[in-house]
């Protein structure tokens, strides 16, 4: 299938969010689009697939101009998206989620839930994936649900898949197989238009690059024709002279110390320290523990045994607000169901766990809470006309910022990052390391957990490796390379 998109026009209200962008997608080709968030990838894509309407412009597909009512029709014409944002049932099943509004049934009108069956498991046979069918979506990790949507997308017999930052929660293995996936899609002729933040992954697949910048087109280029600078260069409209902003940790007194922590069936005798002014980087593979331990530290489950001490003092932490009493923040890595109320305001979003401190006898200062959001959406330059703005309708990079905001208002002097970057362009994540390297020269300490290798080493003072629920080592900056993590992730010495 053969796309071309011109002069492709779009604003929401006094909004303009694409000015003229071109875009075209070869048969058989790996397309990559990039661009800043908020640059308006997403929104191109979208016009695509009819779930938003073009102010201007055309769409030709084949030779034919076509216009799609809605993402339904676009995906019986061969056209399917695998969203950033995860539109899984989580109460229905696996299978459930899978088939959706693609039941198959019997000559009879009744389900044909062994023939459906069938198909899911030689879906996952391929992304090899093993998830029980039968098992509810919402009990799967964040990654799982992510190979959920792929599968979906891969079941359709699409001529051209859109994938919307497609490996932001997997791990390395689930990556590479997803990588095997798109080579052989592309021997099969099919088109895949690839949107993601991970420059690494861009030279490593794919075949052309789109660039975009403020909902305009910067370039395409075949990718052995450009490099890593020319590309950050023209997405930021800048230079970044480096991918992570140097460090000079000084670390204080111990901040966070864990003794001998447990949750069964999902990590044991965890035992780590977190001093003022440094970040510790959590590394290890998808379902290791990291995030169950940090889910613990921040009252969201409850330890079997184990203790907590927070400066010295021994605390007990059952709930959130018991966390935030003692200065813990705590940054999900699922924002869209744990970390934001996307159908409130940013304002109201970021004020949720900082009312008291703009609250005088149970009345909030509104003038107060106005000049709070309106600084920290300067200061993390979240990108919107108002304060008013529906979290909902964010970019997914600057839904991340309004989630960092709203735990920095509270002043932490321990803040739990999990998967900071996920989702977040070039630009944005330096922004990110740079309000971390601020944060630490405060004397906050920072947990970090990420699931990308490059950002563990260039961020993290120690790196802790989480194995099978258990830590199976600790790395000093200085002796930690990938190859020593990944020693220590899959259960080695």
């Amino acid at each position: 299938m053969q796309i071309q998109m011109n002069g492709i026009y779009k604003s929401f209200g006094t909004n303009q969010v694409l000015s003229g962008v071109d875009f075209d997608l070869r048969p058989g080709e790996v397309h990559a689009l990039m661009g800043e968030n908020g640059a308006g990838k997403s929104t191109l894509m979208n016009i695509l697939i009819g779930l938003h309407e073009r102010d201007q412009g055309t769409i030709v597909i084949d030779g034919q101009e076509t216009y799609f009512d809605n993402p339904k029709v676009a995906e019986q014409k061969g056209i399917a998206f695998i969203h950033q944002e995860l539109n899984i049932w989580r109460d229905m099943t696996v299978l459930e989620n899978l088939f959706i509004g693609k039941e198959m049934t019997s000559k009879w009108g009744l389900l044909n839930t062994r023939q459906m069956k069938t198909l899911a498991k030689e879906q996952f046979r391929k992304l090899s994936v093993d998830l029980p069918l039968q098992g509810e979506a919402g009990e799967c990790s964040v990654g799982q649900q992510q190979m959920i949507e792929i599968a979906k997308a891969l079941m359709t017999d699409a001529k051209v898949i859109v994938m919307d930052e497609p490996t932001a929660a997997l791990t390395e293995r689930e990556i590479q197989k997803l990588f095997e996936v798109i080579a052989s899609l592309k021997k099969e002729g099919v088109s895949i238009v690839y949107i993601s933040h991970r420059m690494e992954e861009i030279f490593a697949i794919c075949d052309r690059i789109t660039i975009m910048r403020d909902g305009k087109t910067v370039d395409t280029k075949e990718i052995p024709h450009t490099d890593f600078d020319e590309v950050v260069k023209k997405m930021v409209g800048r230079e970044l002279t480096e991918r992570y902003p140097a460090r000079t940790p000084q670390p204080g007194e111990v901040i966070l110390e864990v003794k001998n922590a447990s949750k069964k069936g999902q990590f044991r005798d965890v035992s780590f320290t977190v001093h003022a002014g440094e970040i510790v980087g959590f590394s290890g593979l998808m379902g290791s523990g990291r995030t169950e331990i940090m889910r613990t530290l921040f009252g969201l489950d409850t330890l079997d045994s184990g203790e907590v001490w927070i400066r010295g003092k021994k605390v007990t932490i059952r709930r959130p607000d018991d966390a935030v009493k003692h200065g813990i923040g705590f940054i999900t890595e699922d924002r869209k169901d744990e970390g934001l109320v996307l159908d409130f305001s940013i304002r109201e979003n970021m004020a949720l766990p900082n009312l008291f401190s703009f609250s005088s006898k149970g009345f909030i200062s509104s003038k107060k809470e106005a000049q709070f959001v309106d600084t920290l959406i300067k200061r993390l330059q979240v990108k919107t006309q108002s304060a008013e703005t529906p979290a909902r309708s964010l970019s997914g990079g600057n839904q991340q910022k309004v989630v960092i905001a709203k735990w920095i208002g509270i002043g932490p002097s321990l803040l739990i990052l999990d998967e900071p970057t996920r989702g977040v362009d070039v630009g944005a994540k330096r922004e990110i390391y740079q309000l971390m390297n601020e944060l630490t020269d405060r004397g906050v300490a920072i947990i970090m957990v990420s699931s990308e290798l490059p950002e563990v080493l260039g961020m993290s003072d120690r790196i802790v490796v989480v194995h099978e629920g258990r830590i199976s080592g600790e790395l000093s900056s200085q002796e930690a390379t990938q190859e020593n993590i990944m020693t220590l992730a899959t259960g080695g010495q």
